[in-house]
């Protein structure tokens, strides 16, 4: 088969969850000798094509921030610009199938056009559903980016969620509309061989300081917390726009030396094992169209407390594991913090591990779907 994949930001020269998703399925199809070409924008210098563990990167063009660095927001001009360059290059072969991730939504309308014009199936893969969201994020001008989602959802071709959560929330959208569901994963053999991490923590967040993470309830929790724990200590992995306003917060509330705030790893094992030696993995994000990071904290044995928010994804882990919903306040977080850790660490759960690895991810329900589309089954 003849595979491409859309998305404008490539793993690792990007790194996130959809990056992380896009790169873990494409790798596999290459490895079983399937032509796959990933679509996005050039992070990397020299030829605009080049060759990653048989996978083809193609450089539609030269990136730019993704970010406003004053707003935080994501930058519309970006994924626009990359979504017109991106009709030539994709035109250019007949793919089996071309699976283009939902949003930043301009591209999703050029694989559209390009899928019709060569007569292959189009997948969209959807990450989470902002929906009303929209208005928070952009005021007024919100208005324009649910136009944008309810036309991706009404569009032809085959829809794909990422979680029960994204499901309901999509079929909300297009009521007509039955997407199947194919989760996001993670690799058993990387947290069961990485060790442990020295540096102990006993509150420990993953993920981009932005404001609908909530980050701030972790530092309220801390600063209610200290006073029946003295020792507490807490660890924020991450980079985003709300970076420096947790930190002058930790210093205002006087829990500075409580709180370690520490960038992205450069390695994605360095953070499982820092979860292993951590205590409690905390995420009060009401949006999450499927919290990885919750689903690996659960992997290595390390109870979640998440919000119990409609459009928090990670509340689907309640089910199978130690994940703890709490209200979206400082006092009930630090309720719910508070009670897991005094108790038992409890073990991993070897089906929830079994059940979303990469590998059976891909041969039990991504490599069956696609081959169906290609008419290759």
């Amino acid at each position: 088969m003849k595979i491409a994949f859309v998305y404008d930001a490539i793993y690792p020269y990007r790194v996130g969850g959809v990056e992380k998703r896009v790169w873990e399925l494409a790798k596999r199809l290459a490895g079983e000798g399937h032509a796959v070409h990933l679509f996005g924008m050039q992070f990397w210098s020299g030829s605009r094509t080049l060759q990653r563990d048989g996978v083809t990167l193609h450089g539609v063009c030269r990136a730019h921030p993704l970010y406003s660095k004053r707003t935080g927001r994501r930058r519309v001009l970006p994924p626009l610009w990359f979504g017109i360059r991106l009709v030539i290059p994709l035109l250019r072969e007949k793919f089996d199938v071309i699976d283009c991730q939902n949003f930043p939504y301009f591209p999703c309308l050029s694989a559209k056009m390009v899928a019709a014009f060569r007569r292959s199936p189009l997948v969209i893969t959807w990450h989470e559903i902002w929906g009303p969201y929209w208005f928070d994020y952009l005021g007024r001008a919100g208005s324009f980016g649910l136009f944008l989602e309810k036309a991706v959802a009404s569009m032809g071709g085959v829809h794909v969620a990422v979680s029960e959560t994204t499901r309901r929330q999509l079929e909300g959208i297009n009521r007509g509309r039955k997407p199947a569901v194919v989760p996001n994963g993670i690799d058993p053999v990387e947290i069961r061989d990485t060790p442990a991490s020295p540096v102990h923590a006993d509150i420990i967040y993953s993920g981009r300081f932005i404001r609908e993470k909530h980050i701030e309830i972790i530092i309220g929790s801390v600063a209610l917390l200290r006073d029946e724990m003295p020792a507490l200590s807490c660890i924020l992995v991450g980079d985003g726009p709300e970076r420096e306003r947790i930190a002058r917060m930790a210093v205002d509330m006087g829990v500075s030396g409580h709180v370690r705030l520490l960038p992205f790893f450069p390695r994605h094992s360095d953070l499982i094992g820092l979860m292993k030696s951590s205590r409690v993995f905390v995420l009060p994000s009401v949006r999450e169209g499927f919290g990885i990071v919750a689903l690996e904290a659960l992997a290595c044995g390390l109870p979640v407390v998440t919000a119990n928010h409609p459009a928090n994804a990670a509340r689907d882990f309640a089910v199978m594991g130690p994940c703890y919903l709490s209200g979206v306040s400082v006092e009930d977080f630090s309720r719910s913090i508070s009670m897991v850790l005094q108790g038992a660490r409890p073990e991993p759960s070897g089906d929830l591990v079994s059940r979303y690895s990469w590998e059976n991810i891909y041969r039990d329900i991504y490599y069956p779907f696609i081959a169906r589309l290609a008419g290759k089954s």
